[in-house]
């Protein structure tokens, strides 16, 4: 049993079809199903229930599938923690966000310190980045979103408040204040249903005003919010953070005087998962750095 095997059973495991496995395996058909059959032989059990050219992962393959995701697991974190240990690899860190404008001015100033780690930036729903932070498909998180998990560490950055954002020429221009009764027929642009954020906004309008947005536009980034209500396709929520390091985008701000929530940013970690010298000293970094914040 090799290791180049265990792999192509784990992509037919997922797809359950032959010959899409085999298309992104980049082999014959016939090969993977002679390296399907090896394994079955080498454990004498089916792995698939097999009916015509349908197959099922079977009991035995969830089992296998299960252990081999574990064993790769594990591989990937000895290689990056042997390259730690032998300086080959000056990092690579991976974070997943859910305000891509913060990460700009804070990367640039990491880079200034350390030039060589790369980064990779991640942008997903709360369910996904969750998953992936357990599965150490990534280093971290920097969401206003609650990450859970047996082995998760977070540490708080910020609370939030929420405020209103309008477009030049709306008529609620030069107001200090609204109330939600006020929004109900107002055009809303958004993130799209299943990000934390939508959802939160959402449920505290509905909470204190008895309505849901009338979200016309849904987007997947913060930053295309602001860009599209610029240019005065709706008006929108969105914490006070996204403002402060977008205020050419959208300068008119409006407190709402009855949402009744707020949110808190943090950075989230798997403490089960190795966590690179990079990312441990990214971590320190993002810590000291919102520290340092003089926004009020």
């Amino acid at each position: 049993m090799e290791l180049l095997q265990l792999q192509y059973f784990v992509i037919t495991a997922k797809l359950e079809q032959m010959t899409k496995a085999a298309e992104i395996l980049q082999i014959a058909q016939p090969s993977l199903s002679r390296t399907i059959s090896r394994l079955e032989e080498h454990f004498g059990v089916p792995l698939f229930d097999r009916q015509g050219r349908t197959i099922r992962l079977n009991a035995y393959g969830r089992v296998l599938l299960k252990r081999v995701e574990h064993v790769f697991q594990e591989l990937e974190e000895a290689e990056r923690e042997i390259r730690d240990m032998s300086g080959v690899d000056r990092g690579i860190i991976t974070i997943a966000v859910s305000l891509t404008n913060l990460l700009p001015e804070m990367l640039g100033a990491f880079l200034q310190l350390h030039p060589n780690v790369r980064f990779r930036q991640i942008v997903e729903p709360t369910d996904v980045m969750n998953r992936m932070l357990e599965n150490g498909a990534i280093d971290m998180c920097l969401t206003f979103a609650q990450i859970e998990g047996a082995a998760i560490e977070q540490e708080l950055l910020r609370t939030e408040e929420i405020h209103l954002f309008v477009p030049d020429h709306h008529p609620l221009i030069g107001r200090e204040s609204v109330s939600l009764n006020e929004l109900e027929q107002e055009t809303f642009i958004g993130l799209h249903t299943g990000y934390w954020f939508r959802n939160l906004t959402d449920r505290l309008c509905m909470n204190a005003a008895g309505f849901t947005p009338k979200t016309t536009i849904e987007v997947d980034d913060v930053d295309a919010v602001l860009l599209l209500l610029k240019k005065g396709h709706g008006i929108a929520f969105a914490p006070d953070l996204a403002w402060r390091t977008r205020m050419d985008l959208t300068p008119n701000r409006i407190k709402i005087t009855d949402l009744g929530g707020s949110m808190s940013l943090r950075l989230a970690w798997s403490g089960k998962h190795y966590l690179s010298a990079a990312a441990q000293k990214f971590r320190e970094f993002v810590l000291d750095y919102f520290k340092d914040l003089d926004w009020q």
